[in-house]
Order: C-alpha cells, then sequence, then structure tokens
C-alpha cells in the first residue's frame, strides 16, 4: 500500500496555522490541556477541541484523561522530529526569526526540543564537542562519538556505552530551526541535558520550552568547552 495518502494526511494536519501552533505548544514533551492550547493559539475552547480531535484522529497527539480533565501530548518524538524539520524551511534568502519580544529571544537561545538541547546554546554546545573531536558527523544524520568522546562524557558523570540506542541511533543530528545548524539529539541528547539539569548547569523555565543556565552552569561550560555568555549568544 501506498503511503503517500498517509504523508498527505499528516501534512493537511500540520499545514493548519492553528493546530501547527497547538503541535508546537506541545513540541518540549509537555502535556497540555485542551484550554492551554486554546489560549496559545488564541481560539475558543470549541474550536480547539475541534483540532485537537482531528489531530487525535490523525495520530499526531495522545490525550490523558484525569477525572475531568483531559491532557494533550504529542504522539511521540517522531512528531516532534517532524515539526522541528518542517519549521525549518523557508525560501532561500528569508530566514526566519522569531519575534523580538523577551519570552522569543531566550527561546531563541536556549530551548528544549522535546527533550534535548536546543537553540543557539544547544548549536554551540554541539559545535564545540565537535572542536573537541569529541563527536564526529556521520552518514545518515549521525554523530559518531568518538574514543575521547567516551571518556569525556564519562567524566561528566554520563556511560556512552551503557545508553540504549533507537532506531535513528545513539547520537542524531537535528537541526536548528532558528539557528540553521545541527545540534545534538537521540539518546545521547537526552542524557546530556538530563545531566546538566542534574548538575545544577541548567534549569527549565516553568511552563515553557525556555533553557537557563546557572552561574555554576556558565563556569562549567567554560571549563569543559570553552563557551561563555558572549561566545553563545547570536545577535537576536
Amino acid at each position: 500500500m501506498s503511503r503517500f495518502p498517509a504523508v498527505s494526511s499528516a501534512a493537511f494536519l500540520i499545514s493548519d496555522p492553528t493546530r501547527a501552533t497547538m503541535l508546537m505548544s506541545l513540541a518540549d514533551g509537555r502535556v497540555l490541556p485542551a484550554g492551554e492550547l486554546a489560549h496559545a493559539a488564541g481560539v475558543t475552547a470549541q474550536t480547539a477541541s475541534s483540532h485537537l480531535a482531528k489531530l487525535l484522529e490523525g495520530g499526531l497527539v495522545a490525550v490523558e484523561t484525569e477525572g475531568r480533565h483531559r491532557y494533550y501530548r504529542l504522539a511521540g518524538s517522531h512528531v516532534a522530529l517532524a515539526l522541528e524539520n518542517l519549521a525549518s524551511i523557508s525560501p532561500a534568502g528569508a530566514i526566519r526569526r522569531m519575534p523580538r519580544d523577551e519570552p522569543a529571544k531566550q527561546l531563541q537561545f536556549a530551548r528544549c526540543c522535546y527533550d534535548h538541547l536546543a537553540g543557539s546554546l544547544g548549536v554551540a554546545v554541539t559545535r564545540a564537542l565537535q572542536e573537541r573531536a569529541l563527536i564526529v558527523t556521520a552518514e545518515d544524520k549521525q554523530f559518531e562519538v568518538t574514543p575521547d568522546g567516551i571518556e569525556w562524557f564519562g567524566e561528566l558523570g554520563l556511560d556512552v556505552l551503557a545508553l540504549k540506542a533507537t532506531r535513528r541511533g545513539l547520537a542524531r543530528q537535528c537541526l536548528d530551526w532558528t539557528e540553521r545548524r545541527h545540534h545534538l539529539a537521540g539518546p545521547l541528547g537526552v542524557a546530556l541535558m538530563s545531566r546538566f539539569c542534574s548538575m545544577e548547569w541548567m534549569r527549565r523555565v516553568k511552563a515553557s520550552r525556555a533553557v537557563q543556565v546557572t552561574p555554576k552552569g556558565w563556569e562549567g561550560l567554560k571549563e569543559r568547552l570553552g563557551l561563555d555568555e558572549r561566545s553563545v549568544h547570536t545577535d537576536l
């Protein structure tokens, strides 16, 4: 059976601006009620309910019920990956940038891309890892962790060899839709983000995809990767 009908169905669902906004609101892995998604998309609760029903039927979101409330999340990381890749597409010479209000600047600087680090900081961390030959590009949009990399991550408290690779690999290149460069994704990217948070180098902003770097984090990033706030910031 041809897959084209499935592709066109998913594309149709994502193409609607209201549904696209709702999906992107869930792209960091959060679980949100319909009311918050309606507010994010600027539509009524009834309209949001109709759109969410279509997304649910199309397999792009899943729903969890708690009492009288229904909470929605993306159906999986594959949906988040598709959204990030689609968001990176724009006409040549018309690079998309987030609006310049403060919350948008925070998101462009550092945010969660479903469950790993993205934005200017995510790209800078990935670039620093590559410059130190801790990871190297490989085929099929993968990163390969070098022996030096295994040792480096181990010193940070991550056992690379113990991580379970998915069907898309252990360390994946994810195209950052604001920076137009790749950041580290996959199980290794997820583990690194989790480790940064457990070390109190970074913390996720409540009710947002934004990520903040702590003073301790800047010290650690400078020592381990040669990164400081001035070198990471782009012209927002």
